[in-house]
């Protein structure tokens, strides 16, 4: 409490500047609160980056190629940080924290059950992404992409393809 010895402050980790319960209390409260965000966090972010590495292991296998590109990749991976933190770490304590169990130092951040969450709706997620890349553009009306599909260009009036070595067309072929 905030009028104990000096000494017992320096080393405390928490100093509690009132003397009443209720401070204790609340500082209970908001302990219990950020292990809960903590769990949740963690729980959001390993869901989601089980899910996007098996999506992107079913697209190399079955398609060649990867679903989603590197730079996609550490979009999604920002935008899921940002916003999950955000979002838990702003979460005030409910008061149903009190009536849990204290924890020790043994308990896991990620229990089984948190696991069997992760999995599951892991697998879920797994289940939707497949459905899109497989259905996505039959399902918008998009035509099926080939990377050997020939693309039309239009030239310049003054352009001479016999100037091309090896027949390959380079951009500094190209004179506008």
């Amino acid at each position: 409490m905030g009028s104990g010895v000096a000494a017992a402050q320096e080393v405390s980790d928490i100093v509690l500047t009132g003397d009443d319960f209720e401070a204790s209390l609340r500082a209970v409260m908001w302990g219990r609160n950020i292990y809960h965000n903590i769990t949740r966090f963690l729980q959001f972010q390993v869901t989601v980056n089980i899910t996007c590495l098996i999506t992107l292991f079913i697209g190399i296998i079955l398609f060649n190629e990867q679903p989603i590109t590197s730079v996609q990749l550490l979009w999604i991976n920002l935008i899921m940080d940002i916003f999950a933190a955000l979002a838990l770490a702003t979460e005030p304590p409910l008061k149903s924290v009190i009536d849990g169990p204290p924890f020790t130092d043994k308990v896991s951040l990620l229990s089984a059950t948190v696991w069997r969450q992760i999995f599951g709706i892991a697998f879920f997620n797994i289940i939707i992404l497949c459905m899109v890349m497989f259905f996505g553009g039959m399902a918008a009306g998009l035509h099926a992409y080939d990377r050997n599909t020939t693309t039309l260009v239009a030239m310049p009036d003054n352009f001479d393809l016999r100037n091309v070595v090896g027949g390959i067309l380079t951009a500094e072929d190209i004179e506008y």
